[in-house]
Order: C-alpha cells, then structure tokens, then sequence
C-alpha cells in the first residue's frame, strides 16, 4: 500500500485537518518476466471511510489492526481522518465535522486521488464514537454509501435520561445532546421509502456498550431494517475484537468494481 499522511486547510472545520490516504499499489509480487512495471491503475479504486473512537485518532486503525494488509489484498482505498472528540456532528463551536465527512473530505479524496466517487464504490466503518458517526452519515446520507460497518458502536449521543439507550451517561458528553439520533434518522429514511446502505452491525457480548446495541437492534428491527448483526462471545470494547472484525467485514463488503475479483498478494 502506498501510505500519505496529508494536512489540509479544511473550510468546513477552518482549520487544518491531518488524514491518511492509504491506495492500493504496486508491490514486490507483482514483478513479472517482460513486463514493464506502472504505478499507473487500470480503474480508480474503490473507498472505505475509517471513522476512529473517541480518545483515538486518525493513525489508530492501521496501527492497531491488520486493515492495511487487508485493503491490499482486496484492493480498496482506506482514508482516515482526524475529528478530535465531536462524534462526526457540527458543533456549536464552529467544527463541522458533519459537513466535513459529508462533502468537504469526499470532494477532497475523489480530485486528488484515484478514487472511485461512485456510490457503489463507497463504503463507511468505525468503532465506538466513530461507530456512532457511521451510523449518524449512513442514515442521514444513504445516496453517498453502498455499505457500512458499525463495531461496537456508540448508538445514541444523548445523556442519561434522554433516551432508551442512555442509562448511564452518554459516551460522548453531555455536549451532543443536540446531535443526530440514528435510530430516529433510521425511522426518517424508512418512512421515506429510501434505498439503505447494507449494514454490518457488530459487538463483543463483554463489552459495556452490548445491551445498548441489543436494544438498538430490536428497535431497528421493528422498523423493518434488514442488517447483519454479528455478536461475539469473548470480546470487550477492545483493538483485539476490532482487529478481528474489520476482516469480517471486508469480507462481507458488497464489491462490483474492477478490482472485486482480483485479489492482490503482497
């Protein structure tokens, strides 16, 4: 994989930004008698949005998991980035992250890099808070994703009280109490009859957030979503049961671009 590590001046958040680009390239195994090495890519690759947790940042994902082996042997783009604590939502101090993910950062990636823009290209994960943030963008924005994950995710921003979900105190702070609801968001888009990214919804039986995700199912499910659930016995809210997952996940990724049938090896 060719890794970048980019600063940016973002006009969603006004200021600069730090993400990682990480594309598909050419390696050591793909020398052939003959044949002229390019770094030059038949087709533009597909995309996967990696969100982070609260307290992580952009770098954790490929430092903590196998991700980045992974997208090179599937051939798919991972971009990461930077979003502080602020649960991928615009906030009141004028850090829009929502607007950032939403346009800013596609917009970004699509013209500077060879990265597909289709929406059967494009896809979003994360784990925890960036759980959360998957779910809030899937459902508030189903035309930009074809799939998503959600690992261990954080399934309402609402502090205790406010909500079903919240008998204990919101993982994010009483700050997001204002923030997008997706099981609301969900029910939005159902009601409105609109074609929903396929989902992947995840979490170790051990962790704190596992009733909260349980509950959140049961609630989706009686809306009529049809998602895939995978619990696990055995996990916490931990790298080791993400790192396992995000396999999975690529796996279960619906592909038709150029490259879903050609596995790289590296």
């Amino acid at each position: 994989m060719a890794r970048l590590e980019v600063n940016f001046y973002s006009y969603s958040l006004s200021h600069g930004v730090d993400i990682e680009v990480t594309i598909p390239s050419f390696s050591s195994c793909d020398h052939q008698p003959g044949v002229r090495p390019t770094h030059e890519p038949p087709a533009k690759f597909p995309v996967l949005y990696l969100l982070h947790g609260h307290g992580n940042d952009y770098q954790c994902w490929t430092r903590y998991t196998a991700v980045e082996r992974l997208a090179e042997e599937q051939r798919i783009a991972l971009v990461t980035f930077n979003s502080g604590n602020k649960a991928y939502n615009n906030m009141p101090d004028g850090d829009n992250y929502y607007d950032f993910l939403h346009e800013e950062l596609p917009s970004f990636i699509t013209g500077m890099f060879p990265i597909s823009g289709r929406r059967e290209d494009t896809y979003i994960a994360g784990l925890s808070m960036g759980g959360y943030g998957t779910l809030a963008h899937a459902f508030t924005a189903p035309e930009m994703y074809c799939a998503f994950g959600a690992m261990s995710p954080g399934v309402t921003a609402r502090p205790a009280g406010a909500s079903q979900y919240s008998r204990e105190r919101s993982p994010f702070g009483d700050v997001y109490s204002r923030t997008i609801e997706p099981i609301e968001e969900l029910a939005g888009r159902i009601g409105e009859g609109v074609m929903l990214p396929k989902g992947y919804i995840c979490c170790g039986k051990n962790d704190f957030l596992y009733e909260r995700v349980c509950q959140f199912r049961k609630d989706a499910e009686a809306l009529g979503a049809d998602f895939t659930w995978h619990f696990v016995d055995g996990y916490e809210h931990e790298w080791r049961y993400w790192d396992y997952e995000i396999a999975n996940f690529l796996s279960w990724l619906p592909r038709t671009d150029y490259y879903a049938d050609k596995p790289h090896h590296i």
